[in-house]
């Protein structure tokens, strides 16, 4: 399942309500995920789950802060992160596909 938490913490790409950016992300990307409210994904006020996403050990997948919008993060069954794809990253790529693929052969 595809999740989306939107953040203006980049560039004030995100100042509008929560309804605002749901209708915004529908029309021009025709997202069919959910839509979580606006969160803190940088700095002092980051969520939870960000602050696991990105916490670990330099050089481990997933330290370091995210960069920009539309990182994604590919969470196992087990709840462990499996996979991290940087902003640039299409999410059709063949690596992406198999990192996905791979996760889903996985009990």
């Amino acid at each position: 399942m595809v999740l989306g938490f939107p953040s203006n913490d980049f560039g004030n790409q995100e100042p509008g309500s929560n309804a605002e950016i749901a209708e915004f992300c529908t029309a021009n990307y025709g997202v069919k995920f959910p839509m979580f409210a606006k969160v803190k994904v940088l700095g002092d006020g980051k969520i939870p789950l960000y602050r696991a996403l990105t916490g670990g050990k330099d050089g481990a997948a997933r330290a370091g802060e995210v960069g920009w919008n539309f990182e994604k993060f590919l969470i196992g069954r087990n709840g462990e992160l499996a996979a991290r794809f940087f902003t640039a990253q299409d999410p059709k790529a063949a690596d992406m596909v198999a990192a996905l693929r791979a996760a889903l052969a996985k009990p």
